[in-house]
């Protein structure tokens, strides 16, 4: 059984940065592509950025050039590294592991860009 766990979220400034894990447990890791969503109060979820099995990656036009998604087999832990930070990225940002036809989700992380 696969279990997703996040930390890195907080409360930052505009314009400043955060770096969220996800760790995974379970088997398989290298064959699952990964993926960060979020979701604002009264919106839907939406992809942020997402890494596959082989390492390409592919970003949300609203966070490319300034996010940076990144995994480590070793660790089983996938990343994702925001810069310039904006309110309008403030959101439950959830991790995703997808391999065939199942998708599992983490318990998310609040991510919190206030002055």
């Amino acid at each position: 059984q696969v279990q997703l766990v996040e930390s890195g979220g907080g409360l930052v400034q505009p314009g400043g940065s955060l770096r969220l894990s996800c760790v995974f447990s379970g088997s398989g890791f290298r064959f699952y592509h990964m993926g960060w969503y979020r979701q604002a109060p009264g919106k839907q979820r939406e992809l942020v950025a997402s890494i596959t099995s082989g390492g390409t990656v592919n970003y949300a036009d609203s966070v490319k050039g300034r996010s940076t998604i990144s995994r480590d087999s070793a660790k089983k832990t996938v990343y994702l590294q925001m810069n310039s930070l904006k309110p309008d990225d403030t959101a439950v940002y959830f991790c995703n592991a997808k391999i065939n036809q199942r998708d599992y989700w983490g318990q998310g992380t609040q991510v919190t860009v206030s002055s």
